[in-house]
């Protein structure tokens, strides 16, 4: 099912649920009772727990967007520093360059389509890409330099190795989601209370008052999608791109 329309169909049910409430609260109220009597506790319980929740939700909100800017920023790191193996390996002999280049492709190629799809299906990397990458390590590490320019390539080569080793260990550990389950418990439950606070100021059947109450409802479903959404940087809507890959090689479009 389109994301969208889970999202749609989540605000919808948020908004009918409290129109369907609220008209079955009215029915079944007594005939004396009176909205304007809530008493000023209620209203002051009601305003600090939607102040709470809010900033609960907007901590939840920063938290995922970062994490999602940090598995951007490890897809950057790993694209750059194999671009700058591929390009530093110019001053070795043509076989050596011309491996370690077709090797790094090769990984490369793998993680934008192979790699790439187990992350986003099943939040895991692959086995294949780790020998992939193991292979460029051995390639550039078992290398002996010849001359003293080789010799002055070589350290920047090793770290440049262990850069992507570093970036890609990185996005393994991004891969999943990052939420823990006893913080969605607290999110869901916060808006269900939150929401339910508003029966407790007994609103009443006019279209002004249903009208916020389901936009209120609709919006707190909206930011429980979003978080949700955010959570897998990988995998669902709002995702990391491989962008910086294809960018740097694209060769590996193919």
């Amino acid at each position: 099912m389109p994301e969208w329309l889970v999202l749609t169909l989540a605000m919808l049910a948020a908004c009918s649920v409290v129109v369907i409430i609220t008209f079955l609260r009215h029915r079944t109220a007594p005939d004396d009772e009176d909205p304007s009597e809530t008493p000023d506790v209620i209203e002051y319980m009601t305003m600090w727990i939607g102040v709470v929740y809010a900033i609960v939700l907007g901590l939840a909100i920063a938290g995922v967007w970062e994490g999602r800017s940090a598995a951007e920023d490890h897809v950057q790191a790993e694209a750059v520093a194999l671009h700058e193996v591929s390009e530093r390996v110019r001053v070795y002999p043509a076989d050596i360059r011309d491996r370690i280049r077709d090797d790094v492709n090769t990984y490369v190629g793998h993680v934008v389509t192979t790699e790439w799809k187990s992350m986003a299906d099943d939040g895991r990397m692959t086995d294949r890409g780790a020998e992939l990458f193991q292979r460029i390590r051995e390639d550039v590490t078992d290398y002996k330099p010849r001359t003293d320019f080789e010799a002055q390539a070589y350290q920047p080569l090793l770290d440049q190795v262990t850069a992507a080793d570093q970036a890609r260990n990185a996005r393994a550990n991004s891969t999943g989601e990052t939420m823990p389950g006893v913080v969605w418990f607290g999110l869901i439950t916060g808006g269900v209370v939150t929401i339910g606070m508003i029966f407790a100021l007994q609103i009443r059947r006019t279209p002004r008052e249903l009208v916020l109450a389901g936009l209120f409802s609709a919006l707190i479903a909206f930011l429980l999608f979003l978080i949700w959404d955010f959570d897998a940087p990988y995998s669902r809507g709002v995702t990391a791109s491989a962008e910086p890959f294809l960018d740097l090689f694209p060769q590996a479009k193919g």
